[in-house]
């Protein structure tokens, strides 16, 4: 009996349909919280702080690629750059390996001999930086020779303290600034941005957790900040809008799982005007080579045997010239493509961060005798109905990446019991991530060695209160309503 060969397409079309009823069965509870697949809560369930939350669709994604075996960074790659710079309104974005890599990345391309000379990093300048906060926001700074100088932390918003700048400010030496969104908090990007400009120094966001917040400001101080108004002008409202990660020179994201969307481990570097910085940055991601030819193409210059660059021969093959020492920091196709359905998944998740973080919020305010709350920045105070606002006529609104609380002194409970009975109900909790970075050995034995290597401006109290005082819970869109509703009672319980 004849039989007629099953086609490629018709195995992959199969392999992939098993492949979602098999995600659906296995990965049932890594579902967002509000799909009618995902079970309800099992008693005894551990809740994690953060989590990967996906579907059926991005474990196709990962198979299907994985059965294209491009593997190094291809199409996918492609799609998720172009897709990612459209959604947070930047010139390009590069994929890197880790939000790590991609702040090494952000701060080594600044030191590039192609930038002007005033403008280059050199070893021994500075870039102001906060101390709360995670160290890998700071360590780039270190490792590229330069010199970070610390300022402290608003305890209530977690961000840096703008009214330090100046004080931090080195002429001559102070060349960059770089700090994080904390927790999804947008910094005081106004007042940032007109040091930044006052001065001429560069501009890093650390968006790696922050990825959907926003941050506005009213038109005219948009036009005395020098602000493009073409993009982002909210019409009817007299303001300019934008994403965070598109307000300073680079800003940086992470996929890691925890974060607002995953693709494993990832991240990406994003250049928000220069074509300059795209091309340096490409270049320390991409083992520093001058050659710009994506991976599998040659000769997009139509010049690859015509180039005299160094100390090389004229006509040296340009595919193996480089101008930078530079790494390989790319992630793969496979990771790509989970992240390209991810980034579709964006707007519900932000959704879901922004009314976990308030359910938390409502039930939580008993306890205002005992705890201090995060405020947004700009923020003057929090009612149900919502945020009152400062004079500034700025508005932070923070996709949360956590619900921070602040333990006051006189508590008759502290931080550490708080955590200790948040870890004996399975509700997962953490510190600011490093807290006052000053304090950790790392940078006590950088001081030691080097006592020129950092600077701190004043005692850092902020900093210090966020290390003895604050933890933050989750509020991912994994988190069920009945599960913030567990967290809350557990914490309002404990009185």
């Amino acid at each position: 009996m004849n039989t007629v060969a099953p086609s490629a397409e018709s195995i992959r079309a199969e392999i992939l349909r098993l492949t979602a009823e098999y995600a659906s069965l296995v990965h049932a509870r890594n579902l967002p919280a509000g799909h009618p697949g995902r079970p309800a809560r099992l008693e005894g369930e551990a809740l994690s702080y953060a989590a990967r939350v996906f579907g059926p669709e991005e474990v196709q994604a990962a198979v299907g690629s994985a059965l294209d075996f491009w593997l190094t960074l291809g199409p996918e790659g492609d799609k998720m750059e172009r897709d990612l710079a459209k959604v947070i309104g930047v010139h390009k974005c590069l994929l890197v390996n880790s939000g790590s890599s991609a702040n090494l990345i952000a701060v080594s391309a600044l030191t590039s001999h192609r930038l002007p000379a005033h403008k280059r990093l050199r070893p021994g300048d500075e870039v102001i930086t906060c101390a709360a906060g995670f160290p890998t926001t700071v360590a780039p700074i270190v490792q590229t020779g330069l010199v970070p100088v610390f300022i402290d932390n608003d305890p209530v918003t977690g961000n840096a303290r703008m009214d330090q700048l100046e004080l931090a400010f080195n002429p001559g030496k102070t060349k960059a600034v770089i700090f994080a969104h904390t927790l999804g908090n947008p910094f005081d990007i106004a007042t940032c941005l007109a040091f930044c400009r006052k001065h001429d120094l560069w501009l890093i966001e650390d968006n790696c957790d922050a990825l959907g917040s926003t941050y506005s400001m009213p038109e005219s101080l948009a036009i005395e900040l020098g602000l493009d108004l073409d993009k982002n002008l909210s019409p009817g409202t007299g303001r300019l809008t934008r994403l965070t990660g598109a307000w300073g020179d680079i800003s940086t994201q992470s996929f890691y799982p925890p974060h607002h969307l995953t693709m494993g481990e990832g991240g990406s570097v994003n250049i928000v005007n220069s074509g300059l910085l795209k091309s340096v940055a490409e270049s320390f991601r991409d083992w520093g080579r001058d050659c710009w030819c994506p991976s599998g193409k040659d000769n997009t210059c139509c010049k690859r045997f015509a180039w005299q660059l160094g100390e090389l021969p004229k006509g040296y093959d340009h595919k193996y010239i480089y101008s930078h020492l530079g790494y390989n920091l790319k992630p793969t196709d496979i990771q790509a493509a989970i992240g390209n359905v991810q980034l579709t998944r964006l707007p519900a998740f932000t959704q879901a961060r922004k009314d976990n973080w308030q359910a938390l919020r409502e039930a939580l305010s008993p306890l205002a005798e005992h705890v201090d709350f995060s405020l947004p920045t700009h923020a003057a105070g929090w009612t149900p109905a919502g945020f009152d606002w400062d004079r500034s006529g700025c508005k932070a609104i923070p996709s949360w990446f956590g619900f921070m609380l602040l333990v006051k002194p006189g508590a008759p409970f502290t931080r550490t019991d708080l955590a200790r009975r948040l870890d004996e109900y399975k509700i997962g909790n953490r510190m600011l991530f490093g807290g006052n970075l000053t304090r950790q050995p790392a940078f006590v034995q950088l001081k030691n060695d080097n006592p020129q290597g950092m600077r701190a401006i004043g005692k850092l109290a902020g900093a210090d209160r966020i290390m003895n005082e604050a933890l933050f819970v989750g509020v991912y869109p994994g988190l069920k309503p009945e599960c913030i509703a567990y967290i809350s009672n557990v914490i309002r319980s404990y009185q």
